[in-house]
């Protein structure tokens, strides 16, 4: 068989990335089987439970402000909040005069957040533009294992140009983030994560707010010159 030079550079750039996280991205057949059983367990009880009535802003809840960024859009389709991620190379301008290529979630870096509202159900679609592959962990909530992000234990890494779907019923509130679980010293440092805000669906008076800010703070390792932050130094802090 054939291989030209750009299939050659494809190939090894994907095989370094799996090799890296200690796993290979399998056919899709494969995956199928091979992850399936993780949809059917949860390790803090049922699967699933029954889902809430979707809220729209500003009638269930005070929508966050994002001051650097923005919420990411949704759909309500049959009862289910539905958003589509993306995962993006993006050239960010981190203070005037300071820019740099870097990684981010619907084109922006560290500032794309997920709102919703407890008991609500919601389907997240992720679509990878990146060269390799990712995933994506979210960080603290509950959810069946299947969909808890972890490349190679919980799902097959999704490869560049491919989308994959998130599902879940939201059950608890509370301020979460979500971020890469692909190599993820090398992708969380080059930008990927953000916030997820989840409000309570009946908050008490003395719970309520005038105005939500949401800012996620992150220092990046950049040398001069380089347009872009390095992983590697940035073991000290972040």
């Amino acid at each position: 068989m054939k291989i030209t030079r750009r299939d050659l550079i494809a190939r090894s750039g994907l095989a370094g990335a799996a090799a890296l996280a200690g796993v290979s991205v399998a056919p899709k057949a494969e995956a199928a089987t091979r992850y399936k059983h993780w949809e059917h367990s949860y390790s803090g009880g049922a699967v699933d439970v029954p889902a809430k009535p979707p809220v729209q802003p500003g009638k269930g809840y005070r929508p966050v402000t994002v001051p650097n960024g923005a919420t990411l859009p949704f759909r309500i389709v049959n009862g289910v909040k539905v958003f589509h991620l993306t995962v993006d190379e993006v050239f960010h301008q981190i203070a005037p005069g300071i820019k740099a290529h870097m990684w981010g979630y619907g084109g922006r870096v560290n500032s794309t957040v997920i709102e919703a509202v407890e008991g609500e159900r919601v389907r997240i679609y992720v679509t990878n533009r990146l060269k390799v592959p990712t995933t994506v962990h979210w960080h603290g909530l509950f959810l069946p294992n299947g969909m808890d992000g972890v490349a190679g234990v919980t799902q097959p890494p999704i490869p560049p140009g491919e989308t994959w779907r998130y599902e879940w019923t939201l059950r608890q509130h509370g301020t979460f983030m979500y971020h890469s679980h692909f190599d993820a010293m090398t992708q969380e440092g080059m930008g990927l994560s953000g916030m997820f805000i989840v409000h309570p669906r009946n908050p008490e008076p003395e719970d309520r707010v005038d105005r939500d800010f949401v800012l996620l703070m992150n220092e990046y390792k950049i040398e001069p010159g380089t347009w872009r932050p390095d992983p590697n130094e940035m073991t000290d802090f972040n």
